[in-house]
């Protein structure tokens, strides 16, 4: 009898104690709009909030510069392998603003910086597969004037662009501005900043510590389906960096950037999320890629 009164007595016990188990909560995930965790952790990554466009940069104005000057000035059309220039005699200026779009056709451009007889300080070669939803803009250098601005289309007659190169009023040197991601690539090395689909233009700035520059910064979209490429030489990357803002829509974006030079001349990549599309709910995911 005893026996059984000590089982019943745990019995009874058991139930009592198992109320006050502390069920363990399911782990919250923290969703930012977006995060720069990790070696190659996605830009742009998050949950988007209702509201429209969000400039997330104090550089975003240079997106709403670029639209503005689209508006108010009327462009140049550069035919298919035809070559305009623009001279900057006032030595005041300091900076130009280069812009080229076309009306969906690819397009297919050097840019050369004259200063002076038969010295190109700065040259650039680009590529986009569609002018028009991805436009063209990057800022030049223009120290110790006069200088020009050269834009060769190198596409066929039946691919024109329209081109605007215009003074940029900023006062600070590209060398001192400062975007939110940076990373030194050693020459012959190349990095990747994957982005979320809610950023919709990103800023890219690439200097040096006064050695040559040479460089690619591709946009991909897809395995190895190159949306815009850019190849960029400058003979003074402190001096003449190179900035551009690349527009990034749609989803599985990736931007690529190889340094073409070799091992003892490295460059410095700066990356900032300019503006963010934040009218729809955005997950971590995208195109089976975790940004976590």
């Amino acid at each position: 009898m005893k026996f059984y009164s000590n089982i019943l007595t745990l019995c009874a016990f058991l139930p009592a104690t198992g109320a006050f188990v502390v069920q363990p909560s399911s782990p919250t995930r923290a969703s930012p709009l977006y995060t720069y965790a990790g070696t190659n952790a996605g830009v742009g990554v998050g949950r988007g909030v209702s509201g429209g466009m969000q400039r997330t940069s104090p550089r975003s104005g240079d997106v709403e510069r670029a639209r503005d000057i689209w508006e108010s000035t009327q462009p140049v059309i550069v035919q298919g392998s035809s070559l305009r220039t623009w001279s900057f005699n006032n030595p005041n200026v300091e900076r130009v603003q280069v812009l080229m779009r076309t009306e969906g056709r690819p397009l297919h451009a050097n840019i050369d910086l004259w200063n002076g007889p038969d010295n190109t300080p700065q040259k650039m070669a680009v590529y986009i597969e569609d002018g028009s939803r991805r436009p063209f803009c990057a800022y030049v250098e223009t120290p110790r004037g006069p200088n020009a601005v050269a834009i060769y289309n190198t596409g066929q007659l039946e691919f024109p662009l329209a081109a605007n190169v215009v003074a940029d009023p900023s006062r600070e040197p590209l060398a001192a501005v400062r975007l939110e991601q940076s990373r030194t690539i050693q020459g012959g090395a190349l990095h990747t900043y994957p982005f979320d689909p809610s950023v919709q233009s990103v800023a890219v700035l690439l200097k040096t510590d006064g050695r040559p520059l040479n460089a690619r910064i591709e946009l991909l979209q897809g395995p190895n389906n190159n949306k815009q490429v850019m190849e960029v030489y400058t003979e003074d990357g402190l001096e003449r960096p190179f900035y551009v803002i690349i527009e990034t829509p749609g989803s599985g974006n990736v931007i690529r950037i190889v340094n073409t030079a070799t091992m003892e001349f490295p460059l410095t990549a700066q990356l900032e999320p300019l503006v963010v599309d934040t009218s729809g709910e955005w997950s971590g995911y995208s195109n089976g890629m975790s940004y976590y």
